[in-house]
């Protein structure tokens, strides 16, 4: 019984990806790309709300972006991502996160890996 539930659970899974990728296709194609600015944040860890509050990122309000959530979709503020790449970690280990994102960093700095971590860095 135990292979069976592990079976539903791989098709559905596969199922919902088959449908967000559809989907974001059909936009594409279809020339209708209503992408705002920035990136969604990454999910770290667990499942969002199964519901979805957004289609795309015209039902969001302000600059919020329709984001995956981990099993739906909802409106969530994005990242900013700044120009330029982050050098390769070196030097001390640093073991902390001091941002998550680009948009958290001063100037043109972006939120680059430390051999530990994250922290913020002049571009390369």
């Amino acid at each position: 019984m135990e292979q069976h539930w592990s079976t539903v659970c791989a098709l559905l899974l596969a199922l919902s990806a088959f449908v967000h990728y559809d989907v974001a296709f059909a936009a594409e194609v279809d020339g209708n790309s209503t992408a705002k600015p920035g990136v969604c944040p990454s999910r770290l860890w667990g499942f969002g709300k199964c519901a979805e509050f957004c289609t795309n990122d015209t039902d969001c309000p302000k600059d919020e972006k329709c984001c995956h959530n981990g099993c739906g979709h909802e409106c969530m503020a994005p990242h900013t991502v700044k120009p330029g790449r982050c050098a390769l970690p070196q030097g001390t280990r640093i073991c902390a996160e001091y941002c998550y994102h680009d948009g958290q960093c001063p100037g043109e700095q972006k939120c680059c890996k430390t051999s530990c971590g994250h922290a913020c860095s002049e571009p390369c």
